[in-house]
């Protein structure tokens, strides 16, 4: 068994994990989520931890996996996950109307984004962003889709970044 597999999970207090053969539901406070059993994985809840045992002859590498996903679904329900994306370049602009968020990138037209269920999208200023829910992979993938809108570009950095997002620009052609 991997050594990511043999650490076991701490139950925060108003978390519930309850394994079933068919799947694995966690419930806390953000919300509840769940997920399939991986083959060859037993999950035991024993006084608020859990723990991820193999069975024999099972792929080893499956525990790690299976220990990584509870891990985020654990932390998720309980502190839930964020990601903030600025935005860089004259007259770039976020708005919420709604559950929509409204972009303008210098496009000719507004991009407007809908929220699927699970994730809220906030706008402390328009040039700001925050990606909040208890998914981990759906904060990710909604964030990656309102960067995808226009990435940052390499010679002047426009563009909409993640916080803390490192561009390198290139030099401009010599003539």
């Amino acid at each position: 068994m991997s050594r990511v597999a043999k650490k076991p999970i701490a139950l925060p207090k108003g978390v519930e994990l309850k394994a079933a053969a068919d799947g694995i539901s966690v419930k806390g406070p953000k919300g509840s989520l769940s997920t399939h059993v991986l083959p060859g994985v037993s999950v035991v809840v024993d006084n608020g931890t859990v723990n991820i045992q193999l069975a024999e002859g099972a792929d080893h590498k499956f525990g790690g996996t299976a220990r990584a996903l509870l891990a985020n679904m654990v932390k998720g329900v309980s502190d839930g996950y964020e990601r903030k994306l600025e935005l860089v370049g004259v007259g770039y602009r976020a708005s919420m109307a709604g559950k929509a968020l409204n972009l303008s990138l210098g496009f000719s037209h507004p991009v407007v984004f809908n929220a699927p269920e699970g994730i809220s999208i906030e706008t402390p200023t328009q040039t700001e962003i925050l990606v909040k829910g208890s998914d981990k992979q759906l904060v990710g993938e909604v964030a990656a889709k309102i960067r995808g809108y226009r990435p940052p570009e390499p010679y002047k950095g426009k563009g909409v970044r993640y916080a803390g997002e490192k561009i390198t620009l290139k030099e401009a052609k010599k003539a």
